[in-house]
């Protein structure tokens, strides 16, 4: 369906280089996020699967094997789940910054016009979610795991939005797409500002230089990726220095990539570089599928491994985070996202895509309430209790799972109906 997709795109794409780039990008990025969907599931299900079953001990080793240069005190030993968690996942959000760098450029975070209902519908997905686990986690501790239900995990969205069938209309595949991308932004946010502990000067200053380092290069004009290996070492390292979660170096470095083939001190022109490519476009399609297919796998392993045997949500605490985890994005999600849609329309802050109807809204919503990833993420740095950590983990698993269930029926259903309508 994808590829039939893409390819009546090409026969009605402009002849130009930019205007092919940019007809026919989130067509490939949206067939290779629907694809390592199923890669994804993969890798939970085996996770889960390991971490109830006789090879758990081994499982449980393995993450915690120390690896690393063990240069102390500046970058001791940490164990295996450290380096996937805040050292893989960099680069995982080093393409969340390409993404949002490429739409800010030349993509619907480009016309405020485009980008208003998306904005809107996004911030209802984090509200209203927040605040339906904020009624049932009173407590401080159990408070800290508020902003889990928020986040909206793309490859798992885009893939059961695939699998809906050839009912959905093309618009509605960007504004999904669109929509999780902004949702990102909210939670690089919320990461930046509720889960880093006290900003150290010192990494700040590594930071910085860092930064100037990179900004330097790219003066001189500096186009090959390993120039710029160090100095993003540096603002990663930096940020882990100064308390500030490390993955967010991935989010700045994504930021500050050229969009454009020019740049530099002589503005090279864009025939300098093959089919007049930038260096954003360049590096997100040569991360894109080793995040897709590689380290976004790797991170379920890594996460999704929660042993059954451990979980007591009979206890009061483990079953209010968990209530309030899939209240959050099974129900949470989906109507902050409606009601923020209908209330841009109302007021006339933003229209919905051509083709996209009030309907679609509603599995436009449920598809927001597939966490996973960025839930998990943000479960492991709201939680330090073995039991609330099992709890939101197995919540979020749940939650998603049927959000997508959810999803798939619902969107069937609307399919289904086009059909009929259209044989009529």
């Amino acid at each position: 369906m994808l590829k039939a997709l893409g390819d009546a795109q090409l026969s009605t794409t402009l002849t130009a280089p930019h205007a092919r780039h940019k007809t026919l990008w989130p067509l490939r990025f949206i067939g290779v996020e629907a694809a390592s969907g199923t890669v994804l599931l993969l890798a939970a299900v085996i996770a889960l699967g390991c971490a109830n079953s006789p090879l758990a001990p081994f499982y449980e080793a393995l993450w915690h094997l120390e690896l690393g240069p063990g240069l102390s005190p500046y970058l001791p030993a940490r164990d295996l789940h450290f380096w996937v968690n805040d050292g893989l996942m960099a680069i995982f959000f080093l393409v969340v910054g390409l993404e949002i760098r490429r739409e800010m450029h030349d993509g619907a975070l480009s016309d405020p016009k485009v980008a208003t209902l998306p904005i809107v519908a996004a911030a209802g997905g984090v509200v209203v979610p927040a605040l339906l686990y904020v009624l049932l986690n009173s407590t401080p501790e159990l408070r800290r795991g508020w902003a889990i239900p928020t986040a909206t995990d793309i490859a798992f969205a885009v893939g059961v939005l695939s699998l809906v069938g050839s009912g959905v209309p093309a618009a509605l595949r960007m504004l999904l797409l669109t929509l999780a991308i902004i949702d990102d932004i909210a939670a690089i946010l919320v990461i930046a500002f509720f889960y880093s502990g006290g900003i150290a000067v010192s990494g700040l200053l590594i930071v910085a230089a860092g930064v100037l380092l990179v900004l330097a290069l790219q003066w001189l004009g500096a186009r090959t990726a390993l120039a710029y290996v160090l100095p993003g070492a540096a603002v990663w390292f930096g940020m882990l220095r100064a308390g500030v979660h490390p993955t967010l170096a991935g989010v700045l470095l994504g930021l500050l990539t050229p969009a454009t083939a020019a740049f530099g001190r002589r503005g090279r022109a864009a025939s300098a570089v093959p089919d007049g490519d930038s260096p954003l476009e360049r590096l997100e399609a040569m991360l894109l599928p080793w995040v897709a297919f590689g380290i976004m796998p790797v991170f379920a392993l890594a996460n999704a491994g929660v042993s059954l045997a451990g979980l007591t949500l009979s206890a009061g605490a483990p079953l209010a985070v968990g209530s309030g985890i899939v209240l959050g994005l099974v129900l949470g999600k989906p109507l902050g996202i409606v009601l923020a849609s209908l209330g841009a329309v109302g007021l006339k802050l933003g229209a919905l895509p051509e083709g996209v109807r009030w309907h679609h809204t509603l599995l436009l919503g449920l598809l927001g309430g597939i966490g996973f990833t960025m839930s998990i993420f943000i479960a492991n740095l709201a939680f330090d209790d073995p039991a609330l950590l099992a709890a939101a983990k197995f919540a979020v698993l749940v939650a998603s799972g049927a959000a997508a269930t959810l999803g798939l029926i619902v969107g069937r259903l609307q399919s289904a109906l086009v059909r009929r309508s259209a044989g009529a």
